[in-house]
């Protein structure tokens, strides 16, 4: 499945019944260099939109909101220990948690790859 995109520049996208979550590879370079992430606990649910971590940067503080409602199963623990790893590989290695979805459909409801790149160039 495809990369879906957020508003918020958050980014989910499906590895197996899980979906990965993470902030976009432009929100970690608008952001600067990182300095902290915190993440939810594993078994924690949120619904879409839910504050669901926080990433500090040199130059501020940003929410992290769930793109999806769904119980985190996982977190990465990486990037707790080392937050640049997010600037390194935000799309990749330092994905924020993993999510087994409630309501699989609000995904339809997010941008793809195109409409986001467009998004992120005009704001």
């Amino acid at each position: 499945m495809s990369v879906k995109y957020t508003n918020d520049h958050e980014y989910v996208r499906q590895d197996g019944d899980v979906y990965v979550i993470g902030i976009s590879a432009h929100a970690a370079e608008q952001l600067g260099d990182v300095v902290f992430v915190e993440l939810p606990v594993v078994g924690k649910t949120f619904s879409q939109g839910d504050d669901m971590a926080v990433v500090e940067s040199v130059k501020a503080a940003s929410d992290v909101y769930a793109p999806i409602s769904g119980e985190v199963v996982e977190v990465n623990s990486a990037i707790v220990d080392e937050p640049a790893k997010v600037n390194e590989d935000a799309m990749g290695e330092a994905w924020f948690v993993k999510i087994k979805a409630s309501n699989a459909a609000e995904i339809d409801k997010l941008m793809d790859e195109a409409a986001y790149k467009k998004f992120a160039e005009n704001s």
